[in-house]
């Protein structure tokens, strides 16, 4: 069962404001959540049946049963595959969305992820996905142009706008910061 949650960045004033009354200063993310104790002290609203648990002082959140597509996630890294990549992906809409390509096998793969997750909850505005480029995701990793791991593919309104190769995090903040501000 997937459960959507609207999160609201910033505290509201009190847990009885609606997300539509919200000034617009107020940023709404929509994340799916399969495992509720990756995300304490969040409210949550069934899409079934609209139950509620465990309000937080500083999100609302709304039942949604007429988002039937894949949902966005932000302030994480999301595991993506062969199938969910570009559905996540044109979910994405205009946010910035950089792709992690890696392997299991791969040391400095393991070094940057630390400060990969890091970089996904400083950039709220930004999508970070992450590929296993195994046999199972081999046709999209050939579609992408990887050649070395790890890769980081920066992609804008659908299109790789930037790529930075190898464990450089200091490259990969500056590609996100100039595609952020162009």
């Amino acid at each position: 069962m997937a459960l959507q949650i609207h999160q609201i960045c910033r505290p509201i004033p009190s847990t009885s404001s609606s997300i539509s009354s919200l000034p617009s200063c107020f940023a709404k993310q929509s994340i799916v959540a399969g495992d509720i104790h990756q995300f304490p002290s969040l409210m949550i609203a069934n899409k079934k049946n609209g139950n509620r648990k465990g309000l937080s002082s500083s999100m609302t959140v709304r039942s949604s049963l007429e988002t039937a597509g894949p949902t966005v996630v932000v302030g994480q890294v999301t595991e993506v595959s062969q199938d969910t990549f570009w559905p996540l992906v044109n979910a994405a809409g205009d946010k910035m969305v950089v792709l992690d390509m890696y392997t299991q096998w791969c040391g400095p793969c393991k070094v940057i992820a630390p400060k990969y997750k890091q970089l996904a909850e400083k950039y709220l505005d930004v999508v970070f996905l992450k590929l296993d480029c195994n046999q199972d995701n081999r046709a999209l990793a050939k579609e992408l142009g990887i050649k070395v791991v790890p890769t980081f593919k920066i992609l804008k309104d659908n299109k790789v706008v930037k790529e930075v190769t190898g464990a450089k995090i200091d490259k990969l903040v500056g590609a996100i910061e100039e595609v952020r501000s162009s």
